[in-house]
């Protein structure tokens, strides 16, 4: 640190700050101590650092059924993040959701081992025990659907389920059917909310939802079934990509076209869904920027320069093969 302070001719305090990335930091400087590290190829070394600074260098992680996209592809982006601050990540996974396993998870994770805590568990059970905890480090939680806030991360999925119904209706379809996701997710209420409040802003009767257990391609299968028996459907809005595949299939199997008879709007746009045949419509939701920005928010109210809500993550909307103008 000394050699890069000397030849970027500021003070070891500067360097230390630019570093750690503070934010009161004038841009021309920042860029001075930048390209000095680059030169010199100067590391960090963590455990010198955390010594100084009195931190452990460590994110704590708690999740809940990381087999669901979004809270994978959101650790996943967390570990990206805080490798690059030079952080590590300590990962908890909750066998369930009551107050004592929540509490315990928290407490073996900190505040002692981890500066701050991420919460990939966007489910209501989840989210009311954590609030109700006096967490001694900064938390921030994976919030789906809900308003910008000074300490949750949130994609604004009301919108993006809008968006695929909108997308639907300007077809020329009647009214969406919707397949839900199971109860307790914050994503199934966000998702079903912006369904039915675009069926209304329309004028459209919202027909009753297809409930389902899991976020299972087997779910989707088993309300596509149920879809294929009634001919009043021409469109079908899923609340997440594998639902949609299970659909496309039980149609298929009815010898209902995927999109000639119906159409088919999924969720979360997986990696897959260009391939399946035909290759899907859906609502791109951007998870691993919830992991970013976590680590950011986090090292930020480790700072004490947090300042202000953050942001909802805005969905985009996919067009594939599985829509299309309906039969008349």
């Amino acid at each position: 640190m000394v050699d890069v302070a000397r030849l970027a001719g500021v003070s070891q305090q500067t360097v230390s700050r630019v570093v750690g990335g503070a934010t009161n930091v004038a841009p021309d400087i920042r860029e001075r101590v930048e390209t000095a590290i680059a030169q010199l190829r100067y590391r960090r070394n963590p455990a010198a650092s955390a010594l100084a600074s009195n931190r452990t260098m460590t994110i704590g992680v708690v999740s809940f059924e990381l087999s669901v996209l979004g809270p994978s592809v959101a650790l996943y982006g967390i570990s990206e993040e805080a490798r690059k601050q030079g952080y590590a990540t300590r990962l908890v996974t909750l066998g369930s959701l009551d107050r004592e396993t929540i509490r315990t998870a928290l407490e073996s994770i900190g505040p002692d081992s981890v500066d701050g805590v991420v919460v990939l568990a966007p489910l209501y059970e989840a989210l009311t025990v954590v609030r109700a905890l006096d967490a001694e480090i900064p938390v921030i939680t994976f919030e789906q659907g809900t308003p910008a806030s000074p300490t949750s991360i949130s994609i604004d999925e009301v919108h993006g389920a809008r968006m695929a119904v909108r997308h639907l209706l300007d077809l020329g379809h009647d009214t969406v059917w919707h397949v839900r996701g199971p109860a307790g997710w914050l994503a199934t209420t966000a998702r079903e909310r912006g369904w039915s409040e675009e069926l209304s802003a329309a004028g459209r009767a919202a027909p009753p939802p297809l409930e389902t257990s899991d976020w299972s391609a087997q779910e989707g299968y088993r309300a596509g079934r149920e879809l294929a028996r009634n001919p009043e459907v021409t469109a079908i809005f899923t609340a997440n990509d594998p639902f949609a595949l299970g659909v496309v299939k039980a149609l298929d199997e009815a010898g209902i076209d995927v999109p000639g008879d119906v159409s088919v709007v999924g969720f979360d746009d997986v990696k897959e869904s260009p391939y399946f045949r035909p290759a899907l419509t859906t609502v791109t939701l951007d998870f691993e920027a919830i992991g970013h920005i976590a680590v950011t928010r986090i090292l930020a109210m480790i700072r004490g320069d947090a300042d202000g809500v953050i942001p909802l993550i805005e969905p985009s909307l996919v067009v594939r093969d599985t829509t299309a103008p309906p039969r008349r």
